[in-house]
């Protein structure tokens, strides 16, 4: 995660060097990058404010990117748009959450039974996934970078201890990417929910579970409180690139 958050920051200070009519002596860019994931969570947080502290560092002060919380300037699922139409200049999120619009994003962040971390930052960087990728965001008109990748996710938290596939018929769940699918042929009731939003949700009891990632970045938001049983492994997002 070091060396690509450090490759990334290499990769923006150029793009803001690039795009800006003067040189880094003549004037400094500023840029506001949305985050999709609290500050507060576990390894996702730190690599955020590290990645602006990095773009500072390397562009000499020249570059001064500023991170703001999901929704602080627009709602974390609608960064895409928003990047798209100059409204936010960029964001650190991952493609899982544009499947609405397009399925394929799903491969890049949310792939059942799919490959493990090596295999996939090899067909990334090596088979032709990166420039596949760019030209889907392209057709939204973002220029994509990926800059991390989050290995195995767990099944996730549940409110109630399940034993047997029946248990599942009728559960509210947050639930990410094409797993989703699978969910709803066992008879669970899926929606998407921000970082931010889950732990409200199942302490309302809006959801009945949720998966979210791995347990070092699961237990900064709380779900242990009120979601008592937590299940391994995962199945259903083996990797997952930052962007």
């Amino acid at each position: 995660m070091k060396f690509i958050v450090k490759a990334l920051a290499s990769a923006a200070v150029a793009t803001c060097l690039l795009a800006s009519p003067a040189t880094a002596q003549e004037k400094k860019v500023r840029a506001q990058m949305g985050w999709a994931f609290p500050s507060t969570t576990g390894l996702l947080g730190p690599t955020q404010t590290r990645l602006v502290e990095m773009i500072r560092t390397m562009s000499g002060g020249s570059i001064d990117v500023k991170g703001f919380e999901p929704g602080a300037l627009v709602p974390a699922s609608q960064y895409l748009d928003a990047v798209g139409n100059g409204s936010l200049d960029m964001a650190w999120t991952v493609s899982g959450f544009w499947t609405g619009k397009d399925i394929a994003f799903a491969m890049y962040a949310s792939v059942p039974f799919g490959p493990g971390v090596g295999e996939y930052l090899a067909w990334i960087k090596n088979g032709g996934g990166e420039q596949l990728m760019k030209e889907l965001h392209a057709k939204y008109n973002v220029e994509v970078i990926p800059c991390g990748v989050i290995s195995p996710e767990a099944s996730g938290w549940f409110r109630k201890e399940i034993k047997t596939l029946d248990d599942l018929k009728g559960l509210k769940m947050r639930f990410f990417g094409l797993g989703a699918n699978v969910m709803q042929k066992l008879g669970v009731s899926t929606q998407l929910l921000q970082a931010g939003e889950i732990f409200q949700a199942l302490q309302l009891g809006t959801i009945d579970a949720t998966e979210f990632s791995m347990p070092v970045m699961d237990i900064t938001l709380g779900f242990y409180q009120v979601a008592k049983y937590y299940y391994f492994p995962g199945w259903h997002q083996q990797a997952t690139i930052n962007e």
